[in-house]
């Protein structure tokens, strides 16, 4: 279970970094760290502007690039003929590699109103599909994409998305979306897996982590593996980037993921992909 299977054959570690923000007031040094206690998979994005960083990262770390599975994505205003190539092209330039390891749609409208979302999705995949038939991405996802963002999106394509990042944690599942996603054969990924924290001081998941002899964070990872959705946490410090990666010890019970399962609503972020 450290690592999920994409439909091509392409394999994630289940606990990946997620850097979105992570690298302010921390630079480059914060990705580093990542890479030193044992991260082999980077999230990024054109958004969180620090490609730069992280590519200055990779080219001084003493991993080599092609151990790193190395993911950004495309904002929706950038999608199209000419504008997702260049998106790409930047990308690579600034994570100072001529691949990416994935490239993801990052969501699929700019949000109300935006009546054109549909053409420029097809468009901007289009690209992705060629650069990925040419050996320059590795793998093509998506992510915030929700059932009926999905639907029309298929009508267009030719290859389907290996992958869908949505936020997922507990209080905030997304049951539907998911289970429409798995029938199409994607692996989901969580981002805000802990949910904001709103739930890291939660009585429920401090007898579970007091039970385990782990921390809440390490809980509210290990249920989503185990539900087996990968997961990208975001860590400021080298101690607790390794306990987000320690989760392979210990298993929840059936009861204790049935009962995570349905905890009501807690930390959604307030984002979403049609309001954007």
């Amino acid at each position: 279970m450290k690592h999920f299977t994409l439909s091509n054959g392409a394999e994630i570690p289940a606990v990946g970094y997620g850097s979105f923000q992570a690298t302010d007031g921390y630079g480059k040094r914060v990705i580093k760290d990542a890479l030193e206690v044992g991260y082999r998979y980077i999230d990024t994005a054109t958004l969180y502007r620090n490609e730069a960083e992280i590519g200055e990262a990779l080219a001084e770390s003493d991993v080599k690039r092609e151990e790193v599975f190395l993911v950004s994505k495309v904002w929706p205003s950038m999608l199209g003929r000419d504008a997702t190539r260049k998106a790409f092209e930047d990308s690579c330039r600034n994570l100072k590699t001529d691949y990416l390891d994935m490239y993801l749609i990052h969501w699929p409208k700019e949000g109300e109103p935006d009546t054109d979302w549909v053409s420029r999705q097809a468009e901007g995949w289009k690209v992705m599909e060629e650069l990925y038939r040419e050996g320059r991405i590795r793998a093509i996802g998506v992510s915030n994409f929700l059932p009926h963002h999905m639907k029309p999106f298929l009508e267009r394509i030719e290859i389907l998305p290996m992958l869908n990042q949505l936020e997922l944690h507990v209080g905030y599942m997304q049951e539907y979306a998911v289970r429409y996603m798995r029938e199409l054969g994607m692996v989901i990924q969580a981002w805000s897996p802990l949910g904001r924290a709103a739930l890291l001081g939660d009585e429920r998941i401090g007898a579970l982590a007091a039970k385990y002899g782990k921390s809440p964070a390490q809980i509210l990872l290990r249920y989503l593996v185990q539900r087996e959705v990968a997961v990208i946490p975001k860590a400021s410090t080298p101690e607790r980037m390794k306990q987000n990666l320690d989760i392979f010890d210990f298993e929840l019970t059936e009861e204790e993921v049935f009962f995570l399962s349905c905890i009501p609503q807690a930390g959604w972020s307030g984002e979403h992909p049609d309001l954007m």
